[in-house]
């Protein structure tokens, strides 16, 4: 197995944590069952230093009406328990959900960021939804742009970014102390993993970045971004570790081959719906959050392109 320096490095954080505990983050999730997302308050008990990961936009499909009470809620937490937001991160460009990130920053600061292949998706997505010059394909968007294996600080927190690419081609996991939030990487592990048939998707790429991750320690935190409750399983549920991935995952447990888990995601893909709000949400999330542009009557538009994105076999 080659050298990994930026998992290196990431494992050994986790090691350093479980020696210093006062290193582990303090963290409350926020479930919208409406998308079935989780959003994350992080911060460091001594600083009070905070960030938002992966906010939710309320949305409503049939009214293209938007609504805060999502954001409200992570807004009430953070006053209410006297944090500063230093950081509002994504993981993605989500599918599922429209980012609240403009909205936390005009109220909360805190610089927003994602990972740089963020222009990839911008490129692919620019030009499904004919979004014309104007809009900027380089990242311009966010405040920062991470790379592999990229070092930052919440307070006293040490932090690293980790590409892990498959579902999309710009996802990161953010590794604070000795929890990681792996985005749309992995699920539950009765529930097993994410699609990777979205443009820029890969499966076989999706695999490589879950058996990079699931190298961390055993006993790292792992903090999703959704949850849909396994058959069998009544409650919602996000947090998981390395280890009981590594023992249970439905989908690439140890001994699945890259050729199994392939194989076994592209034909599950294959039978997928798109998400509900695909349209809007690439759309506005490719944007960092935005809304696209008013047209000259100050009103912002969603595009709907007609038969550019296939249904499930």
């Amino acid at each position: 197995m080659s050298i990994d320096v930026n998992l290196d490095k990431a494992t050994a954080q986790v090691r350093e944590t479980g020696q210093n505990p006062a290193q582990r983050p303090t963290i409350a999730g926020f479930f919208d069952e409406a998308t079935f997302t989780v959003s994350y308050v992080v911060h460091d008990a001594e600083t009070s230093e905070a960030a938002i990961i992966d906010s939710v936009l309320d949305y409503d499909p049939a009214s293209g009406s938007t609504g805060f009470g999502s954001a409200d809620r992570i807004i009430e937490y953070i006053t209410s328990n006297n944090l500063k937001v230093t950081w509002i991160l994504e993981t993605h460009a989500h599918a599922d959900h429209l980012s609240a990130a403009p909205y936390l920053q005009e109220k909360l600061g805190g610089k927003l960021a994602i990972g740089a292949d963020i222009v990839r998706v911008q490129e692919v997505f620019g030009k499904m939804f004919n979004a014309g010059t104007d809009f900027e394909r380089d990242g311009s968007q966010f405040d920062h742009l991470f790379t592999d294996g990229e070092t930052f600080r919440i307070g006293k927190l040490e932090a690293i970014a980790l590409h892990v690419p498959g579902h999309t081609p710009a996802d990161m996991a953010y590794l604070i102390g000795d929890a990681a939030f792996v985005g749309d990487t992995i699920f539950m592990p009765d529930y097993g993993t994410a699609r990777a048939d979205f443009p820029g998707g890969d499966a076989r790429q999706l695999f490589h970045s879950i058996r990079r991750l699931l190298r961390l320690p055993r006993e790292t935190r792992l903090f999703l971004c959704h949850d849909y409750k396994a058959p069998g399983r009544d409650e919602y549920a996000w947090e998981t570790t390395v280890g009981q991935e590594r023992d249970h995952n439905v989908h690439v447990r140890d001994g699945v081959t890259e050729d199994e888990f392939v194989a076994m995601r592209t034909t599950r893909d294959r039978t997928l719906a798109m998400p509900n709000l695909i349209m809007p949400s690439v759309q506005v999330n490719m944007r960092g959050g935005h809304l696209p542009e008013p047209e000259d009557n100050g009103v912002s538009y969603i595009k709907i392109p007609v038969n550019a994105v296939r249904r499930p076999a």
